[in-house]
C-alpha cells in the first residue's frame, strides 16, 4: 500500500470555500462541462512553476484551455518507441481526440528548468548530466537552443535567450509530429510561442525571423 497522510487542514477549508461560493454560483455550468465533456480551443504548454499560472493570465474560463505543465514547458522530437512519453501523448490527445485549434507554449522568466540547462551544459552542474538525473535527461531536450546562444557574453541575457529558445525549441519539436504537421497542412491546426515576465506582467510572442515581440 503507498505510504500517504491526511490533506493539509488548509487545503480542506480552501476547497469547503471554493464549493460554498465559485461552485455553488456556477454549479449549472460545471454539471454542463461534466456531463458533455470538454471541448477546449486551444492547448498550452506551460512550465510547471508555480508562478506561471495562464489561465489567469488570458483570464480562461474552467474548460477552455487543454494543459500540459512540465518543466521548462519543453517538447520532445517525435519518438514513437515503445516507450513512456507524457508530454507527447498529451499533444497526441489534444490533437487526435479533443481536435484543439491552437498549441501555445509558454516560457516565462526566472525559470529553474531553463537554469538547470545553462549550468548543465556550461558544466557547472555536473550531476545533471548524469543519466540517473531525470531533470538532466529532460532538460536535455534544450541544449540544441543552448547551443544557438551560448556566444551570448552577458550571463543574465545568455540565460533570458535561452528562454525563450525553450519556447523555440519546442516549437520546432511539435513540426517532428506527423499528426501535427498533417492538421497544420490541413488549416485545422496552428502553434505559438508566448515569453511571459513574471515581475513585469509583460508578454512576448514568437515570431518566425524576427524573434520575440511584445504583445
Amino acid at each position: 500500500m503507498p505510504t500517504v497522510k491526511p490533506l493539509p487542514s488548509y487545503l480542506i477549508t480552501r476547497y469547503h470555500g471554493w464549493k460554498a461560493t465559485t461552485y455553488s454560483d456556477n454549479e449549472p455550468w460545471y454539471r454542463n462541462l461534466a456531463d458533455n465533456g470538454q471541448n477546449p480551443r486551444a492547448m498550452v504548454i506551460s512550465c510547471c512553476d508555480s508562478r506561471v499560472h495562464v489561465t489567469s493570465i488570458f483570464g480562461a474560463e474552467q474548460g477552455e484551455f487543454f494543459i500540459h505543465r512540465n518543466i521548462a514547458n519543453l517538447v520532445p522530437p517525435y519518438s514513437p518507441d515503445g516507450e513512456h512519453h507524457g508530454t507527447s501523448a498529451a499533444i497526441e490527445y489534444a490533437v487526435g481526440a479533443l481536435k484543439v485549434a491552437h498549441i501555445i507554449v509558454v516560457g516565462h522568466s526566472n525559470c529553474g528548468g531553463v537554469a538547470g540547462c545553462h549550468d548543465m551544459c556550461t558544466g557547472h552542474a555536473p550531476e545533471l548530466a548524469e543519466k540517473t538525473s531525470f531533470i538532466g535527461r529532460w532538460i536535455e531536450i534544450l541544449r540544441p537552443g543552448y547551443e544557438r546562444v551560448k556566444h551570448i557574453e552577458d550571463e543574465a541575457e545568455r540565460r533570458t535567450a535561452l528562454e525563450k529558445e525553450a519556447v523555440v525549441v519546442s516549437l520546432e519539436n511539435l513540426e517532428t509530429f506527423p499528426f501535427v504537421t498533417d492538421a497544420i497542412k490541413q488549416g485545422k491546426l496552428s502553434l505559438h510561442g508566448l515569453w511571459t515576465d513574471i515581475g513585469e506582467g509583460g508578454l512576448e510572442h514568437y515570431v518566425p525571423d524576427q524573434g520575440f515581440k511584445s504583445v
